[in-house]
């Protein structure tokens, strides 16, 4: 009896399970928003340098209290190509003379103009409080905006890292309740943060848990499931981060200052916390660990709120370690990182994924993160972008399973990164049409995405896919890291980080196409298997080649024997 027939005694898909991935995929609509919290944390409103408070040329002192503020600003502040006063440059003196519209004066580029020096004024309207106008980061210190993500982004591969390994030492239920606690106490701090670095501190801390929360809840859901049902649970758990994303735009309309949007995001993880002591230990992972005792008392735990208490008792500790004998076996023998680099088609896996899971990662943040780059409201964009997930990723399912893994995957990079790229031609004044663009680069992104899991799991053997998965998952981390950075380059060259982007995910597309299909494949259990099938598949295509050309001789032959 395997395990997975013991989940099937003990109720399968019943009450138990049923309350246990609820309250696993809860806490997923709230770390979605934290992913993306940044494009409105850091919101940059319309600015300008702030207009001296005492004007000293006297001539003019008891006029500037009659003056409205767009005079004021005509007299203060240049304007820009589009028009618009500038947003870091003030004029050295006061232009007087411009208050006389009909008058003729010289161009504006003459004036002499000198950065801000007396901070900047922004605009309240859409958002009450950001950190950007918090500690002024703008012009020279626009770069730190960015910087805040990928700091976020750091501290998800660290997370991805540190914590991955200590639950595989220490159980997924205990990282799953620090990560919770964690979450709870460094969102909050984040909220009172009381300057920018301290920020930085609580927002790499909250990247550490999310990893914890997301790597965790997924082994307790699929560990806890009978295999017949993990598609669909894990179907519904994309759907819960689809629905995250459209959520925020709601939060973030509804509140407009950064610190409450914080604080509103972070104290839930303290509920998380202390319903997670219900959950129990993986099963798996108790018997793994010489635990056998205490996963029998789980599993009859189970069967009791399944009603299914009869076939609980009817389980010993000889039936449970049985079940898991291939899985100790494995686990016995462990095979390292380097082990996917050391014969031709696993290091061909191992690259091509690698490539695929950075670009994805790389690019899908790369959109994600600048939504007030497409000069659409930025609450609307965001509800857009978590919806057009939804026909995206149902259209990505059916596409796996009925053409193939590598088409669909391999389409949707290509497909994502010819419409980033097409979006840099579209003028800036077609807002509509640079949304649509951009929205549909975002869900093939999102397809890409849950191609990635599915893909990678099945290419992966038995002995190294844990391996496999936790090294490919670093490098989309580290893509969605370096993202934000990418995106100082559009100072420097506007069109810049879009090329980068649609480039990168159109060249992993293309590589995807040298791996092989798995659809209705076994999944390959050992390195050698997955070799010897390769050398079998090349000898059958060139035996087949061989028989084409033989086919076509025999073929010339006899019309020059007719003839």
């Amino acid at each position: 009896m395997g395990f997975n027939d013991i989940l099937e005694d003990v109720g399968s898909m019943g009450k138990f399970q049923i309350i246990h991935i609820l309250l696993l995929t809860s806490p997923s609509l709230l770390l979605t928003m934290h992913n993306l919290l940044q494009n409105f944390l850091a919101a940059v409103p319309d600015h300008h340098c702030r207009i001296p408070l005492e004007v000293n040329d006297s001539r003019y002192a008891n006029v500037t209290g009659r003056l409205q503020t767009e005079e004021l600003l005509r007299v203060f502040i240049p304007l820009d190509q589009d028009q618009q006063p500038e947003k870091c440059l003030m004029y050295s003196s006061p232009q007087w003379h411009l208050l006389d519209l009909n008058g003729t004066h010289a161009n504006v580029t003459e004036y002499h103009t000198q950065k801000c020096t007396d901070g900047w004024t922004y605009d309240n309207s859409k958002f009450k409080a950001s950190t950007v106008t918090e500690w002024d980061l703008v012009c020279d210190q626009r770069s730190l905006r960015w910087i805040t993500q990928s700091i976020y982004m750091a501290g998800l591969l660290v997370g991805a890292m540190v914590l991955g390994r200590l639950s595989d030492k220490f159980g997924r239920r205990s990282l799953l309740l620090w990560s919770h606690f964690q979450m709870a106490v460094s969102g909050t701090c984040a909220a009172f943060s009381s300057s920018y670095p301290l920020l930085c501190f609580w927002r790499f801390l909250c990247g550490m848990a999310t990893s914890g929360l997301i790597l965790n809840a997924f082994s307790l859901r699929v560990e806890w499931i009978p295999t017949r049902f993990r598609t669909s649970v894990e179907m519904i758990s994309n759907y819960v981060y689809t629905t995250g994303q459209m959520t925020l735009a709601a939060v973030a309309y509804g509140i407009q200052h950064w610190r409450w949007i914080q604080l509103t995001l972070s104290v839930p993880f303290s509920v998380f916390f202390f319903y997670s002591w219900w959950l129990p230990e993986s099963a798996r992972w108790l018997i793994l660990n010489d635990k056998a005792d205490v996963a029998l008392e789980q599993l009859r735990r189970v069967a009791k709120t399944n009603g299914k208490e009869v076939k609980g008792k009817e389980l010993t500790l000889e039936i449970l370690k049985s079940s898991m004998k291939d899985e100790q076996l494995t686990t016995k023998n462990k095979h390292g990182v380097l082990d996917l680099f050391r014969t031709p088609v696993i290091r061909k896996i191992a690259c091509c994924t690698m490539l695929a899971w950075f670009a994805t990662g790389f690019a899908y943040y790369g959109l994600a993160i600048d939504l007030q780059g497409f000069g659409v409201d930025i609450y609307l964009i965001q509800f857009i972008f978590g919806a057009v997930d939804v026909p995206a990723k149902f259209i990505g399912f059916i596409s796996m399973s009925l053409i193939g893994r590598r088409f669909t995957h391999s389409t949707s990079l290509i497909l994502a990164g010819c419409v980033i790229v097409a979006n840099i031609f579209v003028p800036k004044e077609l807002n509509a049409l640079r949304t649509s663009l951009a929205a549909i680069g975002k869900g093939c992104l999102s397809t890409a995405f849950s191609c990635c899991y599915l893909y990678s799991g099945e290419l992966y053997p038995t002995v190294v896919r844990q391996t496999g998965m936790g090294l490919v998952s670093t490098t989309a981390r580290v893509g969605a890291m370096i993202a934000p950075i990418v995106r100082l380059s559009g100072d420097y060259v506007s069109f810049l980080p879009m090329t980068i982007y649609g480039g990168v995910a159109i060249v992993a597309g293309v590589a995807i196409c040298a791996l092989p299909e798995t659809r209705n494949n076994p999944l390959p259990e050992t390195i050698e298997g997955i070799e010897n099938r390769a050398i079998k598949s090349a000898e059958k295509d060139k035996d087949s080649k061989r028989s084409d050309i033989s086919l076509h001789e025999t073929h010339q032959s006899l019309m020059k024997q007719t003839v």
